[in-house]
């Protein structure tokens, strides 16, 4: 019997523990309740975020798909139950209840609403706000005027959002009572690294090497990549002892960042695609870190000898995100790229400290040429001090397959069927009518 007595002890309290308690009090971590005002505020009102220059309105709609409702009854002994179908037990859904709570009690039922913001939306929020907001700072360009250098575009901070600040101002807002409808979001600026300021202690004093190509006989498109791909590298500064890499500097390469299709050789054959030409660009940079004697960490020859890129041996195929073409600035001061088109001869000019070193190449040179147009080259760099001593000898060689490994779009043994990718309507309608397709 008193077994029989402890259980139900336990069982009424625990009964009573379900009447009486406010729910959502076990609610995740991730979760936090506000009251039904603040709620109501916040929703109906847009809220304008402020980072620097950057602004965004975020609407009540957007606030509202963070915060939802939930209705529980719970017992009240001092409330007045308005409520036509109170059956108490029946909504709890728990076996023990009706043997602990009375008819009487369930004149005492009040239904309560609580408001929970997910905290989690809102940090998801803030990380997609971050990606409109952040802007890496952009270091000055410079070039070379009657051997002087000067600075032809300006350096620019950059812009971080502090996103754990901004997350506590967010949360913080929504909890409360606030009215405001603007928040100012915390921010860092960056200094880019290079200003103009910084002239005088780069270095930069002389010519310490160049490379030339010529892109003769390219059609109009092709042209227009070069010119646009080589915008990105004049006036690029690089650090002592940074490793340049062609890709990351190049940047994003379609149809918003001003490229048209040209051909390219990809997987086994050449076809149209954003930036046929870039490789002109990359080839002519190989050939000036080269004759500068700085150190190759990437490179890697086309699939097929290319006739832009004689001297064949000498050139340097890239494809984002890779095959790249990367080098090491071994000299003691910043390097600064110049760009220039001579006629149809794309030239890269490398200006630095001249620290008295002597580039020797020797070659390139055909080891090996078979019928079907496939080949083998070498060439060495040699680098000497300025004592007479050779630092490093690195030898490059290339294999090229055969070109009708690699059929063009359009020639007699590959017609277009389909639409390449990046084409337009009117691009792909001429190329029909042209071989009457």
């Amino acid at each position: 019997m008193a077994l029989r007595s402890t259980k139900y002890l336990i069982i009424s309290a625990f009964c009573f523990f379900l009447a009486n308690s406010a729910w959502g009090q076990t609610a995740d971590f991730s979760e936090k309740i506000i009251s039904q005002e603040s709620a109501s505020q916040k929703t109906s009102v847009d809220l304008r975020l402020k980072a620097g220059d950057y602004e965004y309105k975020l609407t009540g709609s957007e606030i509202s798909a963070w915060i939802r409702e939930e209705t529980d009854l719970l017992f009240a002994p001092d409330y007045l139950s308005e409520i036509e179908n109170s059956n108490f037990c029946a909504y709890k859904k728990e076996i023990s209840c009706k043997m602990t709570f009375s008819e009487k009690k369930q004149n005492h039922i009040k239904k309560s609403s609580l408001f929970i913001f997910d905290t989690a939306s809102v940090e998801k929020f803030v990380e997609n706000l971050s990606q409109k907001i952040d802007k890496e700072p952009e270091d000055a360009k410079f070039k070379i005027e009657n051997g002087k250098v000067s600075a032809f575009s300006l350096n620019q901070k950059g812009i971080a959002l502090d996103k754990e600040k901004s997350l506590e101002i967010l949360i913080d807002y929504l909890e409360s009572r606030d009215k405001k409808t603007e928040i100012a979001l915390p921010y860092d600026l960056i200094d880019p690294e290079v200003s103009i300021d910084s002239i005088d202690s780069m270095g930069i004093a002389s010519l310490i090497g160049e490379g030339r190509s010529n892109f003769k006989g390219s059609p109009k498109n092709r042209v227009f990549n070069i010119k646009v791909a080589s915008n990105r590298f004049d006036g690029i500064l690089i650090k002592p002892k940074e490793e340049f890499s062609f890709v990351k500097t190049l940047g994003e390469v379609d149809g918003e960042h001003g490229y048209l299709p040209e051909l390219v050789i990809k997987k086994d054959k050449t076809e149209p695609e954003f930036g046929g030409g870039i490789c002109q660009v990359s080839t002519t940079a190989f050939r000036a870190a080269i004759n500068s004697g700085l150190e190759i960490t990437a490179r890697r020859n086309h699939a097929y000898p290319v006739s832009y890129y004689n001297p064949q041996g000498m050139d340097a195929t890239v494809y984002v995100p890779k095959p790249d073409l990367r080098f090491i600035n071994n000299t003691p001061g910043y390097i600064l790229i110049q760009v220039k088109i001579e006629g149809t001869e794309l030239v890269f000019y490398f200006y630095g400290a001249d620290d008295g070193r002597k580039v020797n190449i020797i070659g390139p040179k055909i080891t090996e040429r078979n019928s079907d147009g496939s080949m083998k080259t070498t060439f060495t760099q040699q680098v000497y001090s300025k004592d007479g001593d050779i630092v490093r000898e690195d030898v490059f060689k290339s294999s090229y397959d055969s070109p009708s490994k690699y059929p063009h779009p359009g020639s007699s043994n590959d017609i277009l069927t389909v639409k390449p990718n990046g084409w337009s309507d009117r691009e792909w309608k001429e190329y029909k009518n042209k071989h009457g397709i």
